[in-house]
């Protein structure tokens, strides 16, 4: 029972987080972790948990109007595409390998982030043109493969792609970011449940809180807008740097 109301508590905070900047995943993943579950059936739980926060923020990033459809519908079969491949390729392979990069990619958009004052807080949106589109249906494919791979640090890498590519602001980022980790949440969360790799004792109760945590930290993020997106943003894209140095160390 101990261990069910810690990892709730994790879960909370950690839908909190995500629904606001993503990186959730630095603090459900070690949660459950060391509750003892098993890497895969780790990343199974937090999957089917966390498509229940995410679907929770993306409801209400929908009811604000920060969400563009007509955009979506081209990256969103992409990012399904990317994790169920992804998911396929850890039930046979442990991720472990992957930390170094993701460490170089992370730090890289922290300090081009913070370098650049101005980036993610006026919308530059570029429009619906094949350029633009190409590169963000590419974005989806490899951050689906990702997230079904591995996961952590996803949400931070869809915000700053939608940012680069279309010119949203941090919070239509992160509002059209949501979908596609809804996406690709859900079909791992699938696939890992074919598979047979969820402890459902832990991930029900944990999905309750990540719905809650999600819920609030979704509407913070639409009334305080982008000024209060940004240095969450950084601070949590750090904060996941630092953590997967110390897990490597």
């Amino acid at each position: 029972m101990l261990t069910i109301v810690l990892v709730c508590i994790a879960g909370f905070f950690g839908a909190f987080i995500d629904a606001i900047v993503g990186g959730g995943g630095l603090i459900t993943v070690p949660a459950l972790l060391a509750s003892g579950l098993p890497t895969h059936i780790a990343l199974g739980t937090n999957k089917f948990a966390a498509s229940f926060g995410t679907m929770s923020s993306s409801y209400h990033y929908y009811k604000s109007g920060n969400v563009n459809f007509k955009l979506l519908k081209f990256l969103v079969p992409l990012s399904l595409m990317g994790s169920a491949l992804g998911v396929m390729t850890v039930l046979s392979i442990e991720p472990k390998f992957l930390s170094i990069l993701i460490i170089f990619l992370v730090l890289t958009i922290v300090i081009y982030t913070a370098f650049k004052k101005k980036l993610g807080l006026e919308e530059n949106f570029k429009g619906i043109v094949f350029e633009t589109v190409a590169k963000g249906m590419v974005l989806a494919l490899a951050l689906g493969f990702y997230d079904g791979f591995f996961g952590p640090g996803t949400g931070s890498f869809l915000i700053f792609g939608m940012i680069h590519i279309f010119g949203y602001d941090f919070k239509k980022a992160s509002a059209n970011s949501k979908i596609l980790n809804l996406t690709s949440n859900s079909t791992a969360f699938i696939l890992f449940m074919i598979n047979r790799q969820i402890d459902y004792s832990i991930a029900l109760p944990m999905a309750v809180s990540m719905i809650v945590g999600a819920k609030l930290g979704s509407r913070i993020a639409i009334n305080k807008g982008s000024e209060f997106i940004k240095p969450l943003f950084l601070v949590v894209s750090l904060s996941l740097v630092i953590k997967m140095i110390f897990d490597l160390l």
